[in-house]
């Protein structure tokens, strides 16, 4: 099927939308570019009157508190931008709110944090919140929360954020307007022959095959981010298109049966919303080190995780928590909710199951991770644990 094809069947149904608008789209250097806002703001008023459900991503905090104080270059330190984020998202949102008035829309400010988003409990709030302004037909206008959120615990960029944003609200397509018309088969900016590849319908092979990323004043996400965006949501069953926020009335253009950017379609493995959640969990609670007979029984023969083959324990967590589980060489290769404390666990390590009641007390599970909140994770998205120690 052409990218047309594709297009129109994905179109027909999406009725939720996630559009993300990046940094490079809105700034200019005399600040926000109001004009290309309001041409942005127009074309989502049209598709809210069609009836779609519409979550915006926006950018540009950063980038209006820059001009907003007269400072041309980056801030270097975390709480120079988190400043800058402070200044910045009053203009922003002021923006937004005069361009969609206009159109009698009203929206509301969701400021996020990794954090958030890593808690189970308010990414449930989260996602209650997000249900009842979409069921209101509130625009909400998402950003990441700079002021407070601190680096460990950050989404990286906002391509990152859409696409977790997209899967909380099990979306029906994300779009990522960059600078860019899409995903080139070479860096455009650096070769003048590269060719726009209309069609992903395999997105790990074309994270592995297309390298290079672009660079702007403001932005801080190359095209490697926004395959990185659409592989988390391609996970979850979500088509992305990702094209240039640039060109005129680009949304009118995308939700037409014409082709425009690159359409990147999810394959048959979507994961459960749980387990997505947790394969793409940004700050998981802690980890277990577990023997090779463990880890052959989880990844080979789809068995729940058991004490007898855990080794060791890294990090404080508490019942339900999400943590990653890590072979002896460190790797690793699932995630899952525990059904014991860190404390709990380090008591019956390499304990049969039927040691648990007599070593706690009692016993709630035979498993530490039940297989129905494990999650194994493919070659994108596993981390070695030297990363976080």
């Amino acid at each position: 099927m052409t990218q047309r094809e594709h297009k129109q069947k994905i179109l027909r149904r999406a009725r939720r939308v996630v559009v993300k608008i990046g940094s490079q789209i809105l700034s200019s250097s005399d600040g926000i570019e109001e004009a290309r806002l309001k041409s942005l703001v127009r074309d989502l008023s049209s598709l809210h009157d069609d009836k779609k459900s519409l979550v915006v991503v926006s950018s540009g905090a950063v980038a209006a508190g820059m001009t907003r104080l007269g400072r041309k270059e980056r801030p270097k330190t975390i709480p120079e931008k988190q400043a800058l984020a402070a200044v910045g998202q009053i203009k922003l949102m002021a923006l937004y709110e005069r361009a969609f008035s206009k159109f009698d829309k009203s929206v509301a400010q969701v400021l996020l944090t990794a954090d958030d988003l890593a808690n189970r409990q308010r990414y449930i709030n989260a996602k209650h919140t997000f249900q009842m302004l979409l069921e209101s037909s509130i625009i909400p206008i998402v950003n990441e929360n700079d002021t407070v959120a601190v680096e460990e615990m950050k989404f990286g960029d906002n391509d990152n954020l859409s696409s977790l944003v997209a899967t909380l609200l099990e979306a029906d397509l994300l779009v990522i307007l960059s600078d860019v018309q899409g995903v080139y088969d070479r860096d455009p900016r650096a070769h003048k022959d590269a060719q726009l590849i209309p069609l992903i319908d395999d997105i790990k092979d074309a994270m592995r095959r297309i390298g290079g990323a672009s660079q702007t004043q403001f932005g801080t996400g190359g095209i490697a981010t926004k395959l990185g965006a659409a592989e988390k949501a391609a996970a979850a069953g979500i088509p992305t298109i990702i094209t240039s926020g640039l060109q005129a009335n680009v949304l009118a253009k995308v939700f037409s049966d014409d082709e425009v950017g690159t359409l990147v379609i999810p394959d048959d493995n979507r994961l459960a919303s749980i387990k997505h959640w947790m394969a793409y969990n940004p700050k998981p609670a802690g980890d277990l080190v577990v023997d090779q007979g463990a880890h052959e029984a989880v990844t080979q023969k789809g068995k729940s995780l058991l004490p007898s083959g855990l080794k060791e324990v890294r990090g404080a967590f508490g019942v339900g928590d999400c943590v990653r589980c890590l072979d002896l060489q460190g790797q690793e290769f699932a995630r899952g909710l525990v059904n014991y404390s860190s404390t709990e666990l380090n008591q019956i390590k390499g304990l049969h199951t039927s040691k648990i009641d007599e070593v706690l007390g009692y016993k709630g599970y035979d498993e530490i991770i039940h297989r129905d909140y494990l999650v194994l994770l493919q070659e994108g998205n596993r981390q070695h644990a030297a990363k976080d120690s």
